[in-house]
């Protein structure tokens, strides 16, 4: 952590409690033009909002300043999704504001714990993707690296979720219904963005063949900047998410024609693209308008950060000296193509020179081992949207086939087809993770085992070209949120024992251990976990309408909803506890509660089936009183950052049971074991690397490894020979069709269990089960003893501190990036 310097607008420790109260005061007033006698919690919240941003605006200008003066060399950090969450108590915390804001606000008659419900979670992000790109950008800020954020100003998020008789419903999650307090539109940066249409080759005055691109459609793009606080508030980036609207909004002679509809057809259909996150791709339109979404989000981004490097610079010689450009897995890989275009045909640069520039800039990350998850373009549809970035792609693929692939392997036409960015058949398919690792500098993986199976197998034959662009940079997740913030009661704990500045630097939670013996701070520790489980209970009840008690050990699985994760081993393993107490009501099975959260792409409907087949079984289990509340199971609906912040610090297991060798990382796994969470889980993503920091003595590793997987499947994988053989499986695959199921549930769990035994159970759910369950035996054995169990928690929080994404920036910045702290005085 660089040593901080005062400057003139940095918040003052000691700043007066009246000019926060009057700020808040004068927002509700003037801003909102309400009479706080009558104003609402949410206008509260509101003024409140603008009262901090305005604190956090003047750290932001000073940020910018010195950015701009110092000529500075930035990452551009390109994702398609960021998961923002609520930003106040964040930004509070950052800010140092919290306790000064909590104070102002009880002197007005307002209790600052209340309105910070009143936030709704920014629909910007679905999953771990954008959590980490979120989580990125405060270590960013946090560490003093000059960057910015670009992605998307969504309308809507993934989906508001609901559960209608177990099954999932989608809602539109319309978060800027009220507005949005934190962020400031840039309407001057405005890019144009053309598509489809058709491209002719013309002859200029030097006699060069130039190519122009006549698009039939143009959209705009809207920029709006929402301020990224680091901790301290010293320095404050910005992230920057364009917002699509027609080139031409409203044509008054139609209108007045009588075309009303018309009128407005094209200002509709421009608004479409920036409309919704990741719109569902199973029809061909769907396709479409992913398609042009990416390249809207890259167009305009690649445009505004020329615009940005030509403000100081006649010329293109100092932009690998100005210029990273951070690719967040491969959907932005389009900025490739349009990065090229822009030099090509914009600005005339050389082929050579241009390419010369990108292989210098662009920086890859993959973040998936499963290929079906690579962005693929059919390429009849890439020419009709693209048709000129469809040229610029054929010419970076012929070249790199003739230069490196037959360089290093001559003559060998399956090589080339192998490797070709374009894949062979009818249609064709453009790989673009191909394209990212071509045109990239740096490629890396997100965990130590990821980044190798990178090498040995999805990437292999480009390792072999390019063995020096390949990295690991293991992901981390900020402390700043993932502890101080959601875990206010452990962040106490910790202060008063080891102080604070775990908050930026984690490895000082190693100071923890030697209290790990220790029975007074085992005793604080857990009844810090029993509070937190104490007010999940209620949330339980407030959203399930289920009972349960905080005494019992709390199971969580919470992440995005897919096979590969597997939930549907962790609903088997609880129908065969089930079965077991029915089968001796007596038994002293350690109580549960299986708690839940994740979403199912609306499209993917063996997940919607799994999550109603958990919600079945969960209903059955949670109404029969003959095991006497020994097994709960608690699906909390509308799974996300703000509820995540609630079960996470309540977690006593954290399940991370993905199938060896699909798991790229996880994040998951690292928030739940840094707030005392054992995990139970699988040698896949991060995982390996958790056992390692944490001990395996303090966590539950059960399994097939990678190369079991491998071998197994190699061998010939028959799930129906795991179902005859083992009896306790078989009991549990048959209980889901037993008595007490409505038919639209036995339809869903039918659904489920063929997938496991005749559908092929792709991902070894039924291969892994009994290792499954002797780990979950194990875990119940061990909460029984609350000393050992509390000494496992303890050493879980205390050896995290590899896992923040500070290191991990540090780690993209020195190595990668080539970045350099600026500190802002």
């Amino acid at each position: 952590m660089p040593k901080k310097t005062k400057c003139c607008c940095a918040p003052e420790v000691g700043e007066k409690l009246e000019e926060i109260k009057q700020a808040i005061s004068y927002h509700l007033r003037f801003t909102l033009g309400l009479n706080p006698l009558t104003a609402s919690k949410r206008n509260w919240w509101q003024a409140c909002c603008m009262a901090v941003r305005d604190k956090i605006t003047e750290r932001y200008i000073c940020t910018q300043k010195v950015h701009y003066e110092t000529n500075t060399r930035r990452v551009y950090y390109l994702s398609l999704e960021y998961l923002m969450g609520r930003l106040l108590r964040n930004n509070l915390f950052n800010a140092g504001l919290f306790d000064l804001v909590k104070t102002a606000l009880a002197q007005l008659g307002k209790d600052l714990d209340v309105l910070l419900e009143e936030e709704v979670d920014m629909g910007l992000g679905n999953g771990g993707l954008g959590r980490l790109a979120v989580c990125f950008l405060d270590s960013m800020a946090t560490m003093e690296y000059p960057a910015i954020g670009y992605g998307i100003h969504y309308e809507f998020g993934l989906f508001s979720q609901t559960f209608v008789e177990g099954k999932q419903v989608e809602s539109p999650d319309n978060w800027l219904e009220a507005g949005n307090p934190w962020q400031f539109m840039r309407s001057e940066y405005t890019q144009e963005v053309q598509l489809y249409g058709y491209v002719e080759h013309r002859m200029d005055e030097s006699g060069f063949t130039v190519a122009h691109w006549v698009s039939s459609s143009k959209l705009l793009g809207v920029p709006w900047d929402i301020p990224i606080v680091g901790y301290g508030a010293h320095t404050i980036n910005y992230l920057r998410l364009w917002e699509s609207r027609a080139s031409k909004e409203f044509d008054f002679s139609t209108f007045n024609a009588g075309g009303y509809v018309d009128a407005v057809r094209e200002k509709a259909i421009g608004e479409t693209v920036s409309k919704v996150l990741y719109p569902n791709d199973a029809t061909e339109s769907g396709k479409e308008l992913r398609l042009v979404q990416q390249y809207f989000f890259v167009a305009c981004s690649i445009q505004d950060i020329l615009r940005r490097y030509r403000l100081r610079h006649a010329n293109w010689e100092a932009l690998t000296e100005k210029v990273v450009i951070q690719l967040n897995d491969t959907h932005p890989a389009l900025a490739v193509l349009e990065f090229m275009r822009e030099m090509l045909d914009v600005h005339r640069l050389s082929w050579e020179a241009a390419w010369a520039l990108c292989q210098k800039i662009f920086a890859y990350t993959n973040h998936t081992l499963l290929p079906e998850a690579l962005e693929r373009w059919s390429v009849p549809l890439f020419m009709k949207v693209l048709p000129r970035h469809w040229e610029i792609l054929c010419s970076i693929n012929q070249r790199f086939l003739d230069k490196e692939v037959e360089t290093r392997w001559p003559g060998d036409a399956q090589k080339r087809s192998e490797l070709s960015i374009i894949e062979e058949g009818a249609p064709q398919y453009i790989r673009m993770a191909y394209l990212a690792v071509v045109a990239s500098f740096s490629v890396n993986g997100v965990a130590a085992m990821h980044s190798e199976l990178l090498k040995k197998n999805l990437f292999a034959p480009f390792y072999a070209i390019f063995p020096e662009r390949f990295n690991n940079k293991t992901n981390g997740i900020t402390p700043r949120r993932w502890l101080r913030a959601c875990n206010p009661r452990l962040s106490q704990l910790l202060d008063a024992t080891i102080g604070n500045t775990w908050t930026y630097q984690l490895d000082a939670l190693k100071q923890l251990e030697p209290h790990a013996e220790d029975p007074a701070f085992q005793k604080a520790f857990m009844a810090i976990k029993q509070a937190n489980k104490e007010d999940l209970c209620q949330i339980i009840q407030q959203k399930c309408g289920i009972e349960v008690s905080a005494e019992a050990l709390f199971d969580v699985q919470v992440k995005r909803l897919h096979e590969y994760k597997r939930q549907h081993l962790n609903m088997l393993n609880i129908l065969r506890l089930y079965q077991e107490c029915l089968d001796n009501p007596n038994n002293t099975i350690t109580p549960r509660v299986f708690i839940f959260g994740a979403k199912a792409a609306p499209g993917y409907t063996l997940a919607k089936n799994i999550i109603h087949a958990i919600n079945a079984i969960g209903r059955k289990i949670n109404a029969d009183e003959r095991i006497g509340g020994k097994i709960k199971v608690a699906f909390l609906p509308n799974y996300n950052v703000s509820l995540a912040e609630h079960i996470i610090p309540a977690a006593d297991i954290s399940e991370q049971i993905s199938t060896a060798g699909k798991e790229a990382s996880g994040t998951g796994n690292m928030k739940l074991a840094l707030n005392g969470a054992l995990t139970l889980g699988t040698l896949d993503g991060a995982n390996v690397e958790i056992r390692d920091a944490v001990g395996a003595e303090n966590s539950f590793i059960f399994g097939l490894t990678e190369s079991e997987v491998e071998s197994l499947k190699a061998k010939g994988y028959n799930p129906f020979e795991y179902y005859q053989s083992d009896p306790v499986l078989r009991r549990a695959l048959d209980g889901m069709l037993a008595h007490g199921y409505t038919t639209s549930e036995l339809e869903a769990l039918t659904a489920v269990r063929h997938s496991l035994i005749k559908g092929g159970d792709p991902f070894l759910v039924l291969a892994d089960f009994a290792a499954y369950c002797q780990a979950q035996d194990a875990v119940g054995l061990a909460y029984q003893d609350p000393s050992r169990w509390a000494r496992m928690a303890i050493l879980n929080v205390a050896r995290m501190g590899h896992f923040s994404s500070d290191r991990t920036i540090a780690q993209y910045a020195s190595q990668i990036w080539n970045l350099e702290r600026v500190p802002v005085g």
